[in-house]
Formats: C-alpha cells, sequence, structure tokens
C-alpha cells in the first residue's frame, strides 16, 4: 500500500473514531430530550436547516420538529423557505389569522408542487396555526416565502394591491408591466429574446415601478405595503434572472442566492429588533458554498451570505441520508413519484456517517472540544444533493459534488434510512377561496 493510501486510511479512520465521539443520537422527534439538543442554538439570529433532497419525508419531519421547538421555547418568529413570496403568503395569512388576499391560483399549484404543497408541511402549518392563536398578532410567527420565481403571481399582487389603494398608480404600473406581460407564463422565453434576438429589455419599466412603490409608502397599511413592496422586488429580480440565465456561468444562481438573503433581510427588518428566523432550504443553498465546488466555480448562496453578514448568530445545519425513497421527477416538469435512492458511495462524507454507526444523529462541531473533529471535517469528499429531479442511473454526474463539510455546515443531522414525502394533489380551476390546501386551516 502506498503512502498516500496509508494516509488516507488513517485519515478515515480517526475521522469515525470521533463520528462515533461527537454524534449525538436523535431522540424521537415528539419528545422533549428531542427538541432539547437543539437548545444550543437559542441565542442565534437564524438558523439555516437544510435537506439532502426535496423529497423526502424525515427531513420535513425533523426540521419542522426543530423549528416548533425554537418558537416555542426560545423566541423565533419567523420561518422562511425556499419558496415563493405570494404562495407562501397565502399559508402566512392562514397561521396569523390575518385576512386574506384575492388571488387566483392554489398556493404551490405549480412544478414542483410537492415540494411545498405535501402532508408533512401541512402537519406543520396546522401546528402553527394553532400556536399562533392563543398569541397576540404581533408576537405571531410568520411563515415567508425566500424564492423567485413568481413573476405573474407577483405581478398580479403589487396591481392588486395599487388597484384597492391608488387606482391611478395602478394604471401606471399596468403600463410598466406591460413589457413583461406577453413573457408572463413562460418567462424563460423573455430571457431567451432579449439575449439572444434583441428584444429591449424591461429593466427599466420593473425598477421604475419598484421606486414609485417605494416612494407612495403608506404609514397605516403596514403589512400590505410591505407584501407588495417585496412582490415588486420579486418581479425587478425575476426580470433579472431570466435573462442571466442565458449568459452562461454563475449569475443566474448568485442572483437568485442573493435575492433570497435580501428577502430574509428585509423580513428580519420589517419584524424589528426582536426578529429570529429558521429558514428551510436545500443543502446546497444553507451550507457555506465558498467551502464546495459551487464556490470554486464562482457561485455563492444564502448560508455564505449570512455567515458573512452575521458571524456566529447564523448557524448552518445540514441534513442527509444514505439510502431509501425519495419523492421526485425523472425531468423538469415531469410527473412526480416515489424513487429509490441508492446508498451511498465510498467516497462520499454520507459513507462516513454510514460507517459510523448511528443510525440518526446530531453531530455539531462549532464548539470547544470539536478542534479535532473540525480538522478532521477539513478534507475534501464527496457530497450528495437530490433536488425536485432524480436520476439515478448518473448519479455520480448528476447528483454529487465535492464538499471541505466541516467549513460548509456548522452540523449536520444525520438519518441513515429515509423515505418519501406524501405529495398532496392541486386541485383544478379553484380560487383561492375555494382551496383548501392547509386542510382548511
Amino acid at each position: 500500500m502506498s503512502a498516500q493510501a496509508n494516509a488516507r486510511e488513517a485519515a478515515d479512520s480517526t475521522l469515525l473514531e470521533l463520528l462515533r465521539r461527537h454524534a449525538e443520537p436523535l431522540p424521537h422527534i415528539d419528545t422533549p430530550m428531542f427538541g432539547a439538543l437543539f437548545d444550543r442554538y437559542a441565542n442565534a439570529k437564524v438558523v439555516l436547516i437544510g435537506e439532502s433532497s426535496h423529497g423526502t419525508r424525515e427531513f420535513y419531519r425533523t426540521r419542522a420538529a426543530i423549528t416548533r421547538h425554537l418558537i416555542e421555547r426560545h423566541g423565533f418568529n419567523i420561518v422562511a423557505v425556499e419558496a415563493d413570496w405570494p404562495d407562501a403568503g397565502q399559508l402566512d395569512r392562514k397561521v396569523r389569522g390575518i385576512d386574506p388576499m384575492p388571488v387566483q391560483d392554489p398556493a404551490f399549484g405549480r412544478f414542483p408542487s410537492w415540494m411545498w404543497r405535501n402532508a408533512e408541511v401541512s402537519e406543520f402549518i396546522t401546528w402553527l396555526r394553532g400556536h399562533n392563536h392563543t398569541l397576540p398578532l404581533a408576537e405571531r410567527t410568520e411563515f415567508r416565502g425566500l424564492d423567485i420565481y413568481s413573476l405573474r403571481n407577483s405581478m398580479a399582487q403589487v396591481l392588486s394591491y395599487l388597484d384597492r389603494t391608488d387606482p391611478a398608480l395602478a394604471h401606471q404600473a399596468r403600463q410598466r408591466y406591460g413589457c413583461l406581460t406577453p413573457w408572463q407564463d413562460d418567462p424563460a422565453l423573455y430571457g431567451h429574446f432579449v439575449e439572444r434576438a434583441g428584444q429591449a429589455p424591461c429593466e427599466d419599466a420593473v425598477v421604475q415601478q419598484l421606486n414609485s412603490l417605494l416612494a407612495k409608502r403608506l404609514a397605516d397599511d403596514g403589512e400590505a405595503f410591505f407584501s407588495a413592496t417585496q412582490n415588486a422586488r420579486v418581479v425587478r429580480a425575476a426580470e433579472q434572472y431570466y435573462r442571466a440565465m442565458y449568459r452562461g456561468g454563475a449569475a443566474s444562481w448568485n442572483l437568485r442566492d442573493k435575492h433570497m438573503f435580501d428577502t430574509l433581510q428585509a423580513v428580519l427588518a420589517h419584524r424589528g429588533a426582536s426578529a429570529k428566523a429558521v429558514v428551510w432550504a436545500h443543502n446546497s443553498h444553507i451550507g457555506n458554498a465558498a467551502a464546495t465546488l459551487m464556490g470554486w466555480r464562482g457561485e455563492f448562496n444564502l448560508g455564505q451570505l449570512c455567515r458573512t453578514a452575521l458571524g456566529r448568530e447564523a448557524v448552518l445545519i445540514g441534513m442527509s441520508t444514505d439510502r431509501g425513497q425519495v419523492a421526485a421527477a425523472d425531468d423538469w416538469d415531469g410527473e412526480v413519484r416515489i424513487q429509490e435512492v441508492l446508498p451511498s458511495r465510498p467516497d462520499s462524507w454520507e459513507r462516513r456517517w454510514l460507517d459510523a454507526g448511528v443510525p440518526a444523529s446530531l453531530t455539531d462541531w462549532r464548539g470547544d472540544g470539536a478542534e479535532a473533529l473540525r480538522d478532521a471535517l477539513s478534507g475534501t469528499l464527496l457530497e450528495r444533493a437530490i433536488g425536485v429531479i432524480y436520476r439515478p442511473r448518473t448519479e455520480r454526474q448528476s447528483h454529487y459534488f465535492e464538499a471541505v463539510l466541516g467549513e460548509q455546515f456548522d452540523a449536520l443531522v444525520w438519518i441513515e434510512q429515509t423515505n418519501a414525502l406524501t405529495p398532496l394533489p392541486v386541485p383544478a380551476g379553484v380560487s383561492h377561496e375555494d382551496d383548501t390546501f392547509p386542510f382548511g386551516v
């Protein structure tokens, strides 16, 4: 055996010994002992909780249980998720008991609907509404969306707000947004025609509209104005995003994650000095991109921006598994189906946790006494990422990337074997009033 192979074997042996020492077994999520494991994050401003797939039941339920504990015991009052602002807004108004906005589409009705329209999220939303019901409105926990894909719905929400508050400005907004209206149902085509066919961009119009809305600020209409402003920011960011898609490189990814970070910052500021947020998103958004292949090729992400802005007040928690089942599609805009997740590769971080032999655990390397573990996690191995698409036959190329785990996250929740989440149907041809997601709460 070569000296290099001997050194690698010794490093693996050391890492396994340290993982067995530091991996804290997870109690059942419904017990007080489970929540107590996460008391160590009580003083954070933002706790970001990831997932290595968008379709795994245990990830959603575990993340919800951590969040419930942080809300009940430690004053966290915002849940911000990798979802579109208007869709999350429908649920936010339900859980906080605010009158619904007039909308036409059911929440999370487009591909990939199962990512948020599932039984596991519905269970959490039902709990959150019950928890909020006992509190004054100002103390209720918010449910906010951070993402960028709601061009049509966000334009509609801006116009609806202005129709109610300033018809003249609404008329002006319709003229400005008219530039984007032909593309609102297929905004990728807008990017194509601007970047490839010389179509004049709509950038100036959407920026002017956002500035007009900001100048209008109504002192007595805080939540409605804030939501309309955020929707206008989504329109501005989406216009940039769909053009950036056609330029290649890191531009579109970076624009999207910068928008998510800016939205999180806006939500925190809107809540005030007491704001404390839990963020739900994929590991690829939650972890520090600078410690992964993403960062090495010029991409940054939400977790990296939070760590830079907040230091130790931001906690980055990854979540991963070895094998099981996942709800995912074969291709973009395809049907969701239950797929078998292959066992992790021998050259992956997942295999190290599997070999450590603790089936469900929290491993934290932030604090004092974890220096040796942080050092052992400073090497480079593969890490798996399954999004809304899973292609097992090309898994190495499609779903694995290099990462320095000890710098990417502050902790990892490990669940060795997992199951698919439970998608809920999307009602066809219903208005907001007819839509019962999440089950009429």
